[in-house]
Parts: C-alpha cells; sequence; structure tokens
C-alpha cells in the first residue's frame, strides 16, 4: 500500500479570479500573474486547485486564461462571500479530506477576508498567498492582512510558500519550479 502524498491534504483555492471583478482591481496584471504562477507551482507539485465564481450567472465566469492552467479543477459558483458561507462548497472541501488551504484571487477586503477566517473556524492550515490577491483599494486591503495575521493566519508570497512545499532541491520538481520562477519574474 502506498502512502498518500504529504501534500494530499492541501487546496489551492482561487477565488473569484472573473473579468468583471479584475477590470476593477488595483494591478489587477499583476494579480492574474501571480496567481497564474501559483496554478502552475501547485499543478507541478500535485497539489489539487479549485476556483471559485462569485454569481457566475451574472457576473461571467474565471478568466479562461486561468481556468487552462488547471485543467479538471473544480469550479464552484457561489452567492456567499466566504466559500465556507457555502454548504455545498463546505460539502465538496470536506470529502476532500483537506487540512491546509491555500488562498488567492480578489477582493483581499471582502471574499479573501472572510473565506481566510471562515476556514480557521473550519481548523484548517490558512496560507493567504500575499502576492496574488488583489483589491480595488490597497489601503482597506492592507488594514484586512493585518487583521488576518493577528488572528494566525500564514501571509506569504507565493515563491516562500512552494518553496516550502518543495522542502529540498532534490524534489523531482525542482527543476520545474525554477523555469515557473524565471517564467513569471
Amino acid at each position: 500500500m502506498t502512502a498518500p502524498s504529504p501534500l494530499a491534504g492541501v487546496l489551492l483555492l482561487c477565488i473569484d479570479l472573473q473579468p468583471a471583478f479584475l477590470k476593477v482591481i488595483h494591478e489587477a496584471d499583476e494579480v492574474i500573474k501571480r496567481c497564474s504562477f501559483a496554478i502552475e507551482a501547485a499543478a507541478g507539485l500535485g497539489i489539487r486547485v479549485a476556483f471559485t465564481e462569485q454569481l457566475p450567472r451574472k457576473l461571467g465566469g474565471t478568466a479562461p486564461e486561468l481556468l487552462a492552467l488547471a485543467p479538471g479543477a473544480d469550479v464552484h459558483a457561489k452567492s456567499t462571500f466566504s466559500v465556507f458561507g457555502d454548504d455545498g462548497i463546505n460539502d465538496a472541501l470536506r470529502s476532500l479530506d483537506i487540512e491546509h488551504i491555500i488562498l488567492c484571487g480578489i477582493e483581499t477586503p471582502v471574499c479573501i477576508y472572510q473565506t481566510a477566517l471562515g476556514a480557521l473556524d473550519a481548523n484548517l492550515q490558512v496560507t493567504v498567498l500575499s502576492d496574488a490577491i488583489g483589491a480595488r483599494r490597497p489601503a482597506d486591503a492592507a488594514i484586512c492582512l493585518g487583521g488576518l495575521a493577528r488572528a494566525g493566519i500564514h501571509l506569504l508570497p507565493a515563491e516562500t510558500v512552494f518553496y516550502a512545499l518543495l522542502h529540498d532541491a532534490g524534489h523531482p520538481f525542482f527543476k520545474g519550479y525554477t523555469q515557473l520562477v524565471k517564467k513569471y519574474t
């Protein structure tokens, strides 16, 4: 019997990366670039990737270029701001035996903030990729990130998180990962 991968309980959750929202996000191109990096890094490490979409019937779906980086990823529609406020998504996440959730996406003072706190309340480890999130007003985001840090949520850049998950230059994905770092620099 093969032991489960130590990353089997990790999920990269990409929140509401919909063009209708992205067009009003400060430095949206950089947010897309850093989320792309995170998605490709997670896929290379074998980490499960999922997307959420806020009211997709009204606001449209996730940016297609991001979905293309994680073929077969689950996509969850929601109307709640916290992912954990939606019973269907909650049930889906519970069925995956997730222990650690890594968040990227938008918008920091609303859905990222509420989802991070909801994950903490669900007894999950939570990491917010500090360089792969965005907001309409950066000052609001900074205040919310301070609150998340005080609540015990890890706020770290994507490269730091994925290097930590690699753990060693001997990892089979190390060379591929360093190529991603160069690609997204």
